[in-house]
């Protein structure tokens, strides 16, 4: 999208079902894991750019061996850096045993990162600072191996304060309130307390402490110790984690916001958010990928043995559609089309606005990821025109000649790459100082694309703030000399703050929020706005379940075209020669292009979990008294 906001994370889990001779010996290395996890971590690597992070488990370890290993980076290519690490460890260790080259036991004793369950994790920051202490995975450490646990997750949680709470009321003391350290403490807590448990019982039995060991990793229920630590969550996630002793599982939220994919043969189990990183590191067909049911969780025990458990009721499923609309790579079978999709629903609209006149229409798409809605929307043009000319060849029938056949035939749709991204450029911006200075030139123009008076379409992914639209790319392409300028979003308008990972967390920064707000001035309707406030007030301190988002309210009195119209204006800078026009897709086109993901609360704000609509409402306070903070 034109206006780059940061969004949720990615994981992967990996587990080894043979021993580590066995990889040896087919694929040629010991460390066959490492770098599937390598490639892993590099396909979802548009899913954080912020910091990345790597860990090990190794099996049957003898006493004092290191069986954990963890590695993270906050560099400016994060992945890169943390194998490369890897591999200098690896590289110095064999340099300086030499013998250790064809013995794969000598490896994994003495050489960190081998291990049969790894798990990987990319991250996009939506909650605390940038540090190398907010980078995924997080380890909570104990002399007793059952009790070590390792979790990343692509997730937010709405009622982070809550569970902080309840943490303290079991007598806790939590480091920080970061929602990551608050759900391992709660997974932590009630692992201590199912070995605890085990070991009071094994030793009933009759069995030495050291016996006892090997008895708990067998015994020890993955799925009770999810059931009871994820009872009060409220949010999007995908939760993985390691088990000292090699346990894994991955848990997805009730509704299935987060993406959780997973595939497994005699080899190997894996988990992802994305299912063509699958496809492609392990080349399986997309029918062999799965993707995990809400509120389940895939399971792995020490001993291979994997099973899918029911850990929380599944709620109505209200997958994330911006997975579909953006976040996600297009590579995915069903993403693909469903993005040629949204762009084929929108040509309607589009036939409208240039009023029908597709001989002096350039159509393009900004930036990169909106090529594929592209596609869809080109293709409903050439069948329109299609239709248009077999009608127009009809009605003239066999009395028609060459050139007036000629003439029809050449109607095409103009095609152009009119706007490029500076990608060197953009990475300069940073600090907000400077950016309105330098963001003008974040785009290039294709001079000589479009003549002058033609209707120019750009389509994007969505429009957010509109703040790259106005200060850059309206300007640009005004320099074209176009009659019209019509900027098709294939998402809906962004009405509402998400606080399931996606970092969208303010509503003054929306320009539908802008336009509706500039709407109720004009109108003299202020006093809804107020009228919004003094009830989002009265329920900040009710129970999640009655609470209500009244910021409805705020956009109700206006019709989406209405909105569109008014966003239009707001982005258009008053030296702007082209009447410039805004389309957006309509959430029931979404829906019938993303079917099987509905999730759409930062559209319409239906919430899917109680705590989204605390946080709308406590963001549309903030907005009124002018607190520049997030929600959530």
């Amino acid at each position: 999208m034109s206006d780059a906001i940061k969004h949720e994370c990615g994981i992967s889990v990996i587990r080894l079902l043979k021993p580590l001779e066995y990889y040896k010996e087919k694929y040629g290395t010991a460390f066959y894991g490492v770098n599937k996890m390598y490639l892993m971590m590099e396909k979802q690597h548009n899913r954080g750019q912020d910091g990345a992070g790597f860990a090990s488990i190794k099996l049957d370890t003898a006493p004092g061996e290191r069986y954990m290993s963890r590695v993270r980076s906050i560099a400016q290519q994060p992945i890169q850096d943390i194998f490369a690490q890897i591999n200098d460890r690896i590289n110095t260790t064999l340099q300086e045993h030499p013998e250790y080259a064809d013995d794969v036991a000598a490896q994994k004793r003495n050489i960190p990162y081998i291990g049969e369950v790894l798990l990987g994790h990319v991250r996009y920051g939506t909650f605390g600072k940038n540090s190398i202490e907010s980078v995924h995975p997080f380890l909570r450490q104990n002399n007793w191996m059952h009790r070590n646990i390792i979790v990343a997750g692509n997730f937010n949680m709405t009622n982070v304060h809550e569970l902080f709470d309840n943490l303290i009321q079991i007598g806790q003391h939590p480091k920080e309130m970061a929602d990551t350290v608050t759900v391992m403490e709660k997974i932590g807590h009630f692992l201590d307390d199912a070995v605890a448990k085990l070991y009071k019982q094994i030793k009933k039995e009759g069995y030495t402490k050291q016996e006892a060991s090997p008895i708990i990793a067998d015994r020890l229920k993955v799925h009770k110790i999810l059931r009871r630590a994820a009872k009060n969550w409220d949010g999007g996630y995908a939760m993985a984690g390691l088990l000292g002793h090699g346990d894994a599982f991955v848990l997805r939220d009730p509704a299935g916001i987060r993406p959780t994919y997973y595939y497994q043969d005699d080899e190997i189990v894996v988990v992802a958010s994305e299912r063509p990183a699958i496809q492609t590191v392990f080349n399986v067909p997309f029918e062999e990928v799965k993707e995990l049911d809400p509120g389940h969780a895939i399971i792995i025990k020490k001993d291979g043995t994997s099973s899918i458990t029911q850990i929380l009721e599944p709620t109505e499923r209200k997958a994330c559609s911006f997975e579909r609309i953006y976040f996600s790579r297009g590579s995915d079978k069903e993403i693909y089309q469903e993005r040629k999709k949204l762009g084929r629903l929108l040509f309607p609209q589009i036939l409208k606005s240039i009023d029908h006149d597709i001989k002096n229409t350039v159509f393009s798409y900004i930036p990169n990821t909106a090529e594929t809605s592209f596609f869809g929307m080109v293709r409903e043009a050439q069948n329109y025109l299609n239709k248009r000319k077999e009608e127009q060849i009809l009605s003239i029938g066999s009395k028609i000649t060459s050139e007036e056949l000629h003439e029809i035939l050449e109607v095409r749709p103009r095609i152009e790459k009119v706007a490029i991204k500076d990608a060197k450029l953009r990475t300069f911006i940073t600090q907000d100082s400077s950016r309105d200075d330098l963001v003008a030139h974040v785009y290039d123009i294709s001079y000589g694309s479009v003549k002058k008076g033609d209707n120019l379409v750009i389509i994007d992914d969505s429009i957010v703030r509109g703040t790259t639209l106005k200060k850059s790319i309206l300007r640009i392409l005004d320099r074209l000399s176009p009659k019209k300028i019509i900027v098709v979003s294939s998402a809906p308008q962004i009405r509402y703050p998400d606080c399931y990972g996606i970092d969208m967390a303010k509503l003054e920064d929306f320009i539908a929020f802008k336009a509706a707000l500039a709407l109720h001035e004009e109108r003299f309707t202020m006093n809804v706005v107020d009228d919004i406030y003094d009830k989002c007030l009265e329920q900040v301190s009710s129970k999640d379940k009655d609470v209500i988002n009244y910021v409805k309210e705020f956009y109700a009195p206006f019709t989406p075209e209405e909105i569109s119209l008014k966003i239009g204006e707001l982005l258009s800078p008053e030296e702007i020669k082209a009447e410039v026009e805004i389309i957006y897709q309509s959430v029931e086109a979404l829906h019938e292009a993303c079917p099987k993901n509905l999730g759409d609360w930062y559209f319409t704000g239906d919430y899917p979990t109680p705590g989204g609509n605390r946080v709308v409402n406590k963001a549309f306070i903030n907005f009124y008294e002018g607190k520049n903070e997030r929600a959530y």
